[in-house]
């Protein structure tokens, strides 16, 4: 029979459950516009706009239909609900506060050295619309009531979350989050925050919760220009895409770095040493000097036959129209009408000189020869008047329509795409030497890789776009735009109306579009957005941080990521080398120290990995000690892979397990496994088993984890060391390395057959915090701890 307790919880959220009910009836009929008035342009513009926030109204209700009300605090003299959204009951009085809401803060921050004011916190679980069990947390007994006390139930939540099996999909711990979580949640909107955090301390989490929090508390400034969250791949965004709109959030827009540049959607990856090239910021200057050399000048004057007569391009004209069209601050493409202009002036200059001296030359020699009229003859001593009276600009717009005038033009200072001139600069070893970078050679035609992203926006940059029709066009629309107020002028004369002015009657029937949306901000490259999220930030190139900081020219951004983690060999050494260049010291960091992820006996095997690459760094300490020890297993050819996958698969029983292997043996594990996917989508990780290497687990977690050829995952690149050390940190239960050969010697913590068992109490006195202060170390297994709080 379930307890009082969980009685009257259930009544509470059921009721909860009917005020959500009711705002979605009332949603649901919120875009009945009357059409009246004719069904005018202002009444469809109304309608499209009250469709598009219905329809965001009912997205956010069906996204928090889970887990709709979690938490409830208790102080002296009142009680609040905690949930996803807010909600008022029938009165108009809050009945349930949102999560992001400042009387909600104390649910995250209460602490028994600080409750504040609080005397009970309880977590409610929920399965669908039934409470099924409740955990409190008392932080002041004498103040609590005599029948709550009999009441309080449950362990807790943070060790209830973590032990549930993992589901291919990254769940909002908006429920569980932790104070040093809450900080970084609610820290400042303005400026840079970067979050410094080692494995499993709940940073991408925390900052995807932060990013609702943010729309939450300044809607008003970011619901018109959005927010941005850049990720490394597809699969890592579609690992976490369901938790901002549980959260309450519909209209984010996510990005992986591939797909940064619009129209392109790179997935490819390049050499170590390509990566390198490609990523250092001086590649902005080594573009930009190759386009210039595409704005070319003859060694010599150049002949050709144009609308029926020869014509000349002189090496000394060419070459005043290039400095001509270089001195506009301006990029290549708006230049290039500069140069056209005076390209086509100067062959029409030629042209008439040509015309001139054809005709004046037969008439003087009947002039010497006194063969005309005394009349023709006076006419023929004045002045030519042929140039003065010819259109100059009919001449241009001639030349310009002949196809050898435009592959003249074209060979001299071509129009370019970002596409074509990359495509270009990579096929033209010439060109590459020119420029230094002649290990960037590929065939035309090769996929376009993420490195190459950055790349494509920075060229985008430099070339720019012939905005003459778009300026012609704006002509066209300034000329509407009046005689829409002289309409709306006389409008205001019939109606007699005073309130507004013709100028605001004529821009409110100008507003065509409706709403922005995340999907139409991706594909604009020049939105500016109102805050920028970057997750697994060290792997971002000084290239690649030009391209995101083109996104968001205010540069409010929250900047995720762990240097201890970097594997790109163009990625982050240090935040401030990464940062200063475009922000100054205008950034600050906040650290999670804590891993609520990783379970201490792995996380140990994985301080040893990241001491050998990097002595100086330090590994988030982790408060779980339970779960097995990770082991070892010696396999010099894959053929009990398959029973090994099976067998770990039972025991983490619904959860789910990620073979992680080197470059060099994909194919090999592939061939073992064949029914695990076979290429690494978003899709891939609703799958029990998925393939992936290091770079792809970035960022994921998986109940176990079977990695597979340490040393060649450590060997494979310059970071191969940082790269052993996230996938041995991916694994929230279990881990097994299999191995050919000798054990790489940083791995000798694991478990070999015949050796004794990781032993939690050595590792706990032994660790570097502790064998500073072992006292406390005592204390803290003599007081249980050892376990505690998941970031999910």
């Amino acid at each position: 029979m379930p307890s009082r307790a969980l009685v009257e919880e259930q009544e509470k959220v059921t009721w909860l459950y009917g005020l959500l009910d009711a705002a979605r009836a009332r949603a649901e009929g919120s875009e009945r516009i009357e059409a009246g008035g004719g069904g005018g342009f202002q009444q469809r513009v109304d309608r499209e706009t009250a469709v598009h926030e219905k329809e965001k109204k009912l997205a956010q209700y069906a996204a928090v239909e889970h887990g709709l009300c979690f938490g409830r605090i208790d102080r002296k003299d009142d009680t609040l609900y905690i949930g996803r959204i807010g909600l008022r009951d029938e009165e108009g009085d809050p009945a349930l506060i949102d999560w992001r809401a400042p009387a909600a803060r104390p649910f995250y921050t209460a602490t028994a050295a600080d409750p504040e004011k609080l005397v009970r916190r309880r977590h409610l679980h929920t399965r669908g619309r039934k409470v099924v069990d409740l955990d409190d947390e008392v932080f002041d007994l004498e103040a609590m009531r005599p029948g709550d006390r009999a009441s309080l139930v449950g362990e807790a939540a943070l060790l209830a979350s973590l032990r549930r099996g993992r589901t291919g999909r990254m769940s909002d711990v908006v429920a569980t989050i932790q104070a040093e979580q809450d900080e970084v949640v609610r820290a400042g909107f303005q400026g840079i925050l970067v979050v410094q955090g080692g494995p499993g301390t709940g940073k991408t989490v925390a900052a995807l919760h932060r990013a609702a929090y943010l729309l939450y508390t300044y809607r008003e400034t970011l619901s018109r220009r959005g927010v941005l969250i850049v990720g490394p791949n597809p699969t890592f965004l579609r690992y976490i895409e369901r938790v901002l709109p549980g959260l309450g959030e519909t209209d984010v827009a996510l990005c992986p770095l591939g797909t940064l540049y619009p129209g392109v959607h790179a997935t490819a990856t390049e050499t170590p040493e390509a990566e390198a090239v490609k990523g250092d910021g001086r590649m902005a200057e080594r573009l930009e000097e190759a386009l210039k050399a595409r704005q070319r000048v003859p060694d010599e004057d150049v002949t050709f036959e144009a609308d029926g007569m020869p014509v000349t391009l002189t090496s000394k004209a060419a070459l005043r129209a290039r400095e001509h069209a270089r001195n506009v601050r301006a990029p290549h493409n708006v230049q290039r009408r500069v140069f056209v202009h005076d390209v086509l002036a100067a062959l029409a200059e030629d042209q008439l000189e040509r015309m001139e001296r054809e005709t004046d030359e037969p008439l003087q020699r009947l002039l010497e020869e006194g063969g005309l009229s005394k009349e023709l003859q006076e006419l023929l001593k004045e002045p030519s008047r042929l140039r003065e009276d010819h259109d100059l600009e009919l001449a241009k717009e001639t030349l310009w329509d002949d196809p050898e005038v435009r592959r003249l033009i074209d060979s001299l200072w071509p129009e370019l795409t970002p596409e074509r001139f990359l495509n270009d600069l990579y096929a033209d070893p010439e060109a590459l030497r020119h420029i230094g970078c002649p290990e960037l050679r590929r065939a035309p035609g090769s996929p376009w890789t993420v490195a190459d992203v950055p790349l494509l926006d920075e060229a985008a940059e430099l070339l720019g776009v012939d905005d003459s029709a778009d300026k012609a066009a704006e002509r066209r629309e300034e000329q509407r735009r009046r005689e829409e107020e002289r309409y709306a002028r006389g409008v205001l004369q019939i109606s007699g109306l005073t309130e507004v002015d013709a100028g605001m009657l004529a821009e409110r029937q100008r507003e065509e579009r409706g709403p922005v949306t995340a999907a139409e901000r991706l594909a604009d490259r020049e939105w500016a957005y109102g805050h920028v999220i970057v997750d697994e930030a060290q792997e971002l190139s000084s290239m690649a941080w030009r391209a995101v900081m083109r996104r968001v020219p205010a540069k409010s951004m929250t900047i995720v990521g762990d240097l201890a983690q970097t594997g790109s060999a163009a990625g982050a050494r240090d935040w401030a080398e990464m940062l200063e260049p475009f922000v100054g010291d205008r950034w600050r960091e906040l650290r999670l120290l804590v891993n609520y992820r990783t379970p201490g006996a792995i996380m140990a095997v994985a301080e040893d990995v990241l001491a050998s690459v990097d002595p100086h760094a330090v590994a988030p300490r982790s408060v779980r000690e339970e779960g097995d020890p990770p082991k070892a297993v010696r396999m010099d050819a894959l053929d009990g892979l398959p029973g090994l996958v099976e067998a770990e698969l039972e025991r983490i029983g619904e959860g789910r397990l990620a073979v992680i292997t080197s470059r060099a043996r994909r194919q090999e594990v592939t061939a073992a496994l064949p029914d695990a996917p076979a290429e690494v989508t978003p899709e891939a990780l609703d799958q029990p088993v998925v393939i992936l290497t290091a770079a792809e687990s970035k960022g994921l977690e998986f109940d176990a984890v079977v990695l597979v050829d340490p040393d060649g995952i450590r060997e494979e690149s310059p970071n191969g060391g940082h790269d052993l050390y996230v996938a041995i940190t991916r694994a929230t239960r279990r881990l097994t390395v299999i191995h050919s050969g000798d054990l790489p010697p940083e791995l000798h913590r694991l478990v070999r057959e015949g050796s004794r068992p990781f032993d939690e109490t050595s590792h706990l006195l032994n660790s570097p915090e502790n064998a500073r202060c072992p006292r406390a170390a005592t204390d803290r297994l003599e007081a249980g701890e050892g376990t505690g709080r998941e970031s999910g």
